[in-house]
């Protein structure tokens, strides 16, 4: 399960809470996981994943979202990933609840 692949690699090189949900208590900063779409070819998996910073300012979410963008660089070694390509990377600011967020999306290639 990607999700959880991509979970415990970040959980050990970022210094911020990892989630896969929102979760009552936990505050900023901290990155939420989201699978948005994915599929499979001859036993080879594909995931598209939203990587959402979430900080105190919108610069201090901008700065976890390069983190997250330096970490990502090296899931490729771990173990079953072939790949992971940064599809796009912007101000995912949640109007409604005003958190400030960024978003880096994801395509992985994986077993």
């Amino acid at each position: 399960m990607i999700e959880l692949i991509l979970k415990q690699y970040l959980d050990s090189v970022l210094d911020v809470p990892v989630l896969l949900e929102h979760k009552t208590g936990v505050t900023v900063p901290y990155v939420l996981l989201d699978k948005t779409g994915g599929s499979e070819s001859n036993h080879l998996k594909k995931a598209t994943v939203a990587i959402q910073s979430y900080g105190t300012s919108l610069y201090n979410a901008a700065k976890l979202n390069e983190d997250v963008i330096r970490a990502m660089d090296g899931l490729t070694t771990v173990e079953n990933v072939g790949g992971a390509h940064l599809n796009g990377s912007y101000n995912f600011t949640d109007t409604e609840t005003k958190n400030y967020r960024y978003q880096a999306v994801y395509d992985i290639n994986y077993l």
